[in-house]
């Protein structure tokens, strides 16, 4: 690894983003590890340079205060404390240092390098990918969103064509997104790409299911279940490469944070998992992601593309998933996205979507009663994922969009614009 590394080791913080971010913007790398890591753990991390003990609302765990392993005090890195008390570090703080606090850590009694860049981290995960992969094969789950397409290009530049990418068209895909997957990877990048028509299979396991924690997991065990049987087909395969990111770890829960939802990438995996998972973008922020993206040469269209969920529709389908509602959610999504577009949006917004939920209201059409479905349109700023506001669209915009929606989409009948920040909501429903 070229860069220099500051480790946080969670104590319960809320706010470990808060200190990695912090760290990164001043240009060294900094990774967020469990309190209870071993001190041979703690050492075998290339370029460690200093630890911070990031203690917090959520210390207490089981009705006892999480402590550090005391082998670590003895480990021989510079070390500060905050809201954790401990004779062990010289230096403690009630939260999080100012800037000029951190660099005098950081720099003057650490000695770390300002060497974190993209360029570095690309070079430092290539080298760790083929030492993991060596001359065998990785199975990728190419859904064309900026997760999967970034860690596409990764593995492509470290292994080339031991990379085999599959796409699983499971009925949850945006409109024309599976066509415009093999159009791009296949026909333009020329990716070694193998298509799934899964779509009955997968509507099949989700009939009735209305709980959203059980809908993720049937879509993560249920691809997995894909990509075993298209790994037998194959040779050689004996990992899963995932676009795995850190609000993803983040909200599915650590040893001292409560689960906020679990990702098909990290909660829903089945215990009898056959492959070894390679994750290279896994400490990495959104912003980061696509910042990487750029680095890797990848088209702007496709780096700065919509974030899609991986259980795509079936968590903007509020409750059990119905044929119906879930083209309700397809169609009007389009929609969406064509006039955000239109209007400029596109480059302005870092998120927008449709959600259409599990009931409905009376309305009126052709002089007649009708009792239909409503669609909520989400448009959502961030940085990092971990926090979010809302966009004040134009309400001339947003009339049009209304009116295309009650016009074009079959059994809705009311249009709701949802005016929820992250948080206390999550960007998705579910």
């Amino acid at each position: 690894m070229k860069q220099d590394v500051i480790v946080i080791l969670d104590l319960g913080s809320t706010e470990n983003t808060v200190l990695a971010r912090a760290i990164r913007d001043l240009g060294v790398y900094s990774e967020i590890h469990p309190h209870d890591i071993k001190a041979e753990e703690l050492k075998a991390i290339k370029n460690v340079k200093g630890v911070i003990l990031n203690g917090g609302e959520n210390r207490v765990v089981d009705g006892a205060a999480v402590e550090v392993l005391p082998e670590l005090y003895d480990c021989g890195f510079p070390m500060i404390s905050i809201d954790h008390p401990t004779s062990k570090c010289a230096k403690q703080y009630a939260s999080i240092p100012a800037e000029e606090e951190l660099k005098k850590f950081v720099f003057d009694e650490c000695g770390a390098l300002a060497n974190w860049n993209m360029k570095n981290f690309i070079e430092d995960q290539v080298q760790l990918i083929r030492e993991q992969v060596g001359d065998r094969k990785v199975l990728l789950a190419l859904s064309g969103g900026v997760d999967s397409s970034v860690v596409a290009a990764l593995l492509i530049k470290a292994i080339g064509k031991q990379l085999v990418c599959v796409h699983v068209n499971h009925g949850l895909m945006r409109k024309n997104e599976s066509e415009s997957v093999i159009e791009v990877f296949q026909n333009q990048l020329n990716a070694n790409l193998i298509y799934v028509d899964a779509v009955e299979r997968f509507l099949g396991k989700l009939e009735g299911v209305a709980d959203p924690e059980e809908k993720r997991k049937i879509i993560g065990s249920e691809f997995i279940r894909v990509f075993e049987e298209e790994a037998r087909k194959l040779e050689g395969i004996d990992f899963l490469g995932q676009g795995t990111i850190y609000p993803d770890i983040i909200e599915s829960g650590t040893k001292t944070a409560k689960m906020v939802k679990s990702h098909h990438n990290v909660g829903g995996l089945p215990e009898d998992l056959q492959f070894e998972l390679v994750e290279p973008l896994k400490q990495l922020f959104k912003d980061e992601v696509r910042a990487c993206g750029v680095e890797l040469g990848l088209p702007a269209s496709m780096v700065y593309r919509q974030p899609f969920p991986g259980p795509g529709l079936g968590v903007r389908c509020l409750g059990a998933i119905t044929r119906d509602r879930l083209e309700a959610v397809r169609e009007s999504d389009a929609i969406l996205r064509e006039e955000f577009e239109k209007a400029g949006l596109d480059k302005k917004v870092w998120q927008y979507f449709t959600v259409v939920p599990d009931f409905k209201s009376v309305g009126m059409k052709n002089h007649a009663r009708t009792f239909q479905y409503m669609v909520i349109i989400r448009a959502i700023n961030t940085i990092d994922a971990m926090t979010a506001t809302i966009e004040c669209v134009d309400w001339s915009i947003l009339q049009k969009i209304t009116d295309r929606i009650l016009a074009e989409v079959d059994n809705v009948n009311r249009v709701c614009y949802d005016m929820s920040p992250k948080p206390p909501a999550t960007i998705e429903f579910e």
